[in-house]
């Protein structure tokens, strides 16, 4: 058994999608359900068996400790998090509580049960603690990108957050042993994101005909990876992934905000043509956010060397599809 926290989310949701495709070892998904959790994103496992959903908190101490005994996992991975840079600088309050109070919760409870088990058993769990590429903070544009031991320097309160959940999965496991693997992510695109997000966000709006806004110059420069490579790494780690190690999953797409946007204007452009002209059109520079991060990047060199990951997916090809799948009736869940 699995447990995830998390997974009526957007990374959440494609990965127990993707592991039931390929595996029968059955999932107990733990997702509060807050505005960006949505059971319509696992419509296709209604009537599974393998997928068990319960509706709470990761900092609902006792519910987590409820969602371990009823599962009695091999593997945790811990998803559930409050991700959005504007709503941590408009209430950072959330945030802190989800995060950092959340993952705490999730690797107390962990521990217990971790130490509860036969030794045999014992050997075989682990602990994915799914961090973000922000901890690092901003890179300048010349800098290399950041590599596992690269300092953290986060900007936002939600990248501030992170980084003290990251640095708690590393305490339980230098502290009590407890085999936590951590996971720093790079920007995910695909199906099932949640509509303030970038992507369905430009897409959503050019859509619409409405002004599709841009922080500052748009020059910020981010890392994309698919959701489903990242699911793939994810799967690479679980077989192979060392306890106390950290990994970083990036796929070296870094590209500027405004020129990404401007892909999937012309994306849209090619498959759903307006006779008013081009969606880039939309496209308006708006005030720059507090403490806007000018670049995010990360060496994915230690996953490709220890545990053999690349990405499959080309960018291009990848977002085309991606944008594909919000215009193919899907669109009303963003």
């Amino acid at each position: 058994m699995l447990l995830i926290t998390g997974g009526a989310g957007f990374i959440g949701s494609n990965f127990i999608l993707d592991w039931l495709a390929h595996h029968d070892e059955p999932v107990t998904n733990l997702d509060a359900l807050t505005y960006a959790g949505n059971l319509e994103n696992l419509s296709d496992l209604r009537g599974d068996v393998r997928h068990r959903f319960i509706h709470a908190s990761v900092a609902d101490a006792e519910a987590v400790a409820d969602a371990f005994d009823r599962a009695r996992p091999r593997v945790v991975i811990h998803f559930a998090a409050e991700s959005h840079v504007d709503r941590s600088i408009s209430g950072p309050k959330i945030f802190i509580e989800t995060n950092v109070l959340g993952t705490a919760t999730m690797l107390d409870a962990a521990k217990r049960y971790w130490e509860s088990l036969p030794p045999s058993e014992k050997s075989e769990f682990r602990f994915i603690n799914i961090s973000t590429d922000e901890v690092y903070g901003f890179l300048t544009p010349v800098a290399p990108p950041a590599v596992e031991t690269t300092p953290f320097d986060p900007s936002s309160p939600y990248s501030a957050s992170k980084a003290a959940a990251d640095q708690l999965g590393r305490a339980y496991a230098r502290t009590y042993g407890l085999p936590v693997i951590t996971v720093r992510s790079t920007n995910n695109y695909g199906p099932r994101q949640y509509c303030e997000k970038l992507t369905p966000s430009v897409i959503q709006k050019a859509l619409a005909r409405e002004p599709i806004p841009i922080y500052g110059s748009g020059r910020q420069i981010r890392d994309w990876i698919h959701v489903s490579d990242f699911c793939r790494a994810l799967e690479r780690i679980l077989e192979g992934g060392a306890p106390g190690e950290i990994y970083n999953v990036g796929a070296e797409n870094e590209l500027a905000n405004i020129d990404y946007v401007r892909r999937i204007c012309g994306i849209l452009d090619e498959l759903a043509p307006h006779p008013d002209g081009s969606y880039a059109d939309l496209i308006r520079h708006v005030a720059d956010r507090p403490g806007h991060d000018v670049r995010y990047g990360l060496n994915p060199e230690k996953l490709r060397r220890t545990l053999g990951w690349k990405p499959k997916i080309h960018f291009y090809t990848g977002l085309r599809d991606t944008v594909d799948w919000y215009l193919g009736g899907v669109k009303e869940v963003i």
